[in-house]
């Protein structure tokens, strides 16, 4: 694989997930962690992410590249699959009135969804592309202005006030007993809270991964949360945890 290519995946995961680690791009990769290591340098002079310990986060920067409709983070790709079979098959009905925030995740729930009567709110790209290509379902989104793979609405909360949603399916970057629900991204956070207002179910969709990870904003804490919906990969005791917390888990099989 090309260095440049490298570089692209590098910051459409970023962009995606807020964070990202060496050890897990040098296996996805196939290349040495010293490459990686090399890689992040490199894009880091460009202030397009910045450098931690074992990784590097994301940066918003308005000289960042745009690659139009960014691809969907494909880490723990079978997870996420597995996920949204398990959503699409127990927790949605016809003309349930749905809200998909943005994430790989809920992007799997949505191409695995048949083309039944659904109102779908989403301001996700992507998510917006694959309803648009089903007849029955009513798609509503903000007005705003679009940002990566986002349409961020000019007045989330005034968008969403008026909209009952009956279900929510949430995507978020970390969740940890202590800490709540977080993300890297500041322009995610006034969106993800009007949304879970307007919700009278909120159902947490990530796959073993996001848990026991914390990233800068918290924008939900775990009392909000009606389910969390994750894959077998979670480690029993990160499991125990989140029950000891309070938080009601729902392992897809």
């Amino acid at each position: 694989m090309l260095a440049a290519t490298r570089h692209k995946l590098i910051l459409e995961q970023l962009q995606s997930e807020g964070f990202v680690k060496v050890s897990e791009l040098s296996q996805q990769f196939n290349v040495t962690e010293k490459t990686i290591r090399e890689d992040l340098i490199k894009l880091e002079k460009k202030q397009w992410l910045k450098r931690i310990h074992g990784g590097a986060v994301f940066v918003e920067s308005s000289e960042q590249p745009d690659f139009a409709l960014k691809l969907p983070n494909t880490v723990n790709q079978s997870e996420k699959q597995q996920i949204a079979d398990y959503v699409v098959s127990h927790m949605i009905e016809a003309h349930d009135i749905i809200a998909l925030d943005s994430g790989s995740t809920t992007l799997e729930i949505v191409k695995r969804l048949d083309n039944m009567p659904l109102t779908i709110i989403s301001n996700d790209l992507l998510i917006i592309r694959e309803v648009m290509a089903k007849d029955q379902m009513k798609l509503i989104v903000p007005g705003g202005y679009s940002r990566h793979n986002l349409l961020i609405p000019s007045n989330p909360i005034e968008w969403i006030k008026e909209i009952n949603i009956y279900k929510l399916f949430l995507s978020t970057s970390g969740i940890h007993p202590s800490y709540g629900l977080s993300i890297f991204s500041h322009e995610q956070l006034a969106v993800k809270k009007s949304f879970i207002q307007a919700s009278k179910e909120v159902i947490c969709v990530a796959d073993h991964s996001k848990f026991g990870r914390g990233a800068l904003h918290t924008f939900a804490e775990l009392e909000q949360i009606n389910c969390f919906v994750t894959d077998s990969g979670l480690a029993p005791e990160m499991a125990e945890q989140m029950k000891q917390a309070g938080a009601a888990l729902v392992i897809s099989n």
